[in-house]
């Protein structure tokens, strides 16, 4: 496990996951962070830079420039190794599973060996200290990079993460991560959990907005972010990938609830 500590970094800090390669919602989440006065050295990301939308190298290039600090998504893990999917372990035959053989294709066909080095390179986990807090930056979990957590699991799933954590790099206050694409604060047992969200694809709530975390001292505060959902739309139509996750920009749905819990999945009545 590649660990890196990013020292003290008080005041506030953008954290956002999934850019997806998106290159429009990339560009107005670094811009949000401009606007809100918050320095490349305090923006986070997540992890998964490119996946489902039409632009991964534009995305990479962006992220890169701009200087914030990345952590490997399992997307990162599996380019640099050259790897023949995602890593997701999507079901075989399941929608997620069909649709994420095209985007991974694409954005691997896109990338070049400079790109995979970067990806390489990227730490599993970050860790920095906020306002007297220690906080720990992951993609999904930590047994397993490409695990789903959500808002809803039962509290041992938490705890049991923690405690692995914390025995890798020692004790911490909260933890920071994404890769599920639905953004939430949980107060569990151990500490504060937030998942970001991601800024890529929407928390399929029937809205294009996607989301990003901003932490200030004592709070985290999830926010919803606009962009150019047309321009990434067209990208996406112009790199031949399949409609279905280019629809779900605008329609603010997942094409596929394969990898919800019941309680999350939204009934096709409800879905307008």
């Amino acid at each position: 496990m590649k660990h890196v500590d990013l020292g003290v970094l008080d005041g506030d800090l953008l954290v956002f996951g999934g850019p997806y390669s998106n290159l429009q919602a990339s560009l107005a989440v670094l811009e949000q962070a401009k606007a809100k006065g918050i320095a490349p050295d305090h923006v986070i990301c997540t992890g998964d830079v490119v996946a489902y939308c039409g632009s991964p190298m534009e995305t990479v290039q962006v992220i890169r420039e701009s200087g914030c600090v990345v952590v490997a998504g399992n997307c990162e893990i599996q380019l640099a190794q050259q790897a023949d999917d995602c890593g997701c372990g999507f079901e075989q035959g399941t929608t997620c599973d069909r649709l994420s053989a095209a985007w991974y294709a694409f954005a691997k066909s896109q990338l070049g060996e400079a790109e995979a080095k970067w990806m390489g390179a990227l730490p599993d986990v970050a860790t920095f200290t906020h306002h007297g807090q220690r906080y720990a930056v992951i993609h999904g979990g930590v047994r397993d990079v490409a695990q789903f957590i959500w808002e809803t699991d039962k509290d041992a799933v938490f705890t049991t993460e923690w405690e692995v954590l914390e025995a890798l790099i020692g004790p911490i206050d909260a933890i920071l991560s994404g890769h599920s694409g639905l953004p939430f604060v949980r107060e569990a047992s151990k500490g504060r959990w937030i998942n970001a969200g991601v800024v890529g694809m929407p928390p399929h709530d029937g809205k294009p907005q996607t989301r990003y975390a901003v932490l200030r001292k004592g709070c985290a505060q999830i926010e919803t972010l606009d962009y150019d959902t047309a321009g990434a739309m067209q990208d996406m139509q112009a790199a031949g990938l399949p409609d279905d996750y280019r629809r779900a920009l605008s329609s603010g749905y997942w094409p596929s609830e394969d990898v919800l819990p019941e309680v999350l999945r939204v009934a096709i009545s409800d879905r307008g």
